[in-house]
């Protein structure tokens, strides 16, 4: 799905003009990125999370000439999907 297909989508569940849903998502990953970028944590309700994640420092291997590499210590983040939304898309095993 596209943007422009997403923006269409939410316009018209909504029943809201379709650059009025733009700004609304705009926003809303404004808000997500900000506030993961404030507190490392952003809760999408029925979706998931983006946490921010410290990873330590550890050493590498150059594939190209299998020489040892130090890699530093850096911040990433993660999209953690939720229980439910995981379960909607797939259903888990039946015992």
């Amino acid at each position: 799905m596209t943007q422009t297909e997403f923006v269409k989508k939410i316009a018209a569940v909504a029943g809201i003009p379709n650059k009025v849903a733009k700004q609304v998502i705009e926003a809303y990953a404004q808000t997500a990125i900000a506030e993961t970028k404030k507190t490392g944590m952003f809760v999408l309700p029925g979706l998931g999370r983006l946490v921010r994640v410290e990873r330590k420092a550890r050493m590498g291997r150059n594939p190209a000439t299998g020489e040892p590499i130090k890699i530093p210590a850096k911040k990433v983040v993660k999209f953690r999907v939720a229980k439910a939304a995981r379960d909607a898309i797939v259903p888990p095993k039946k015992k």
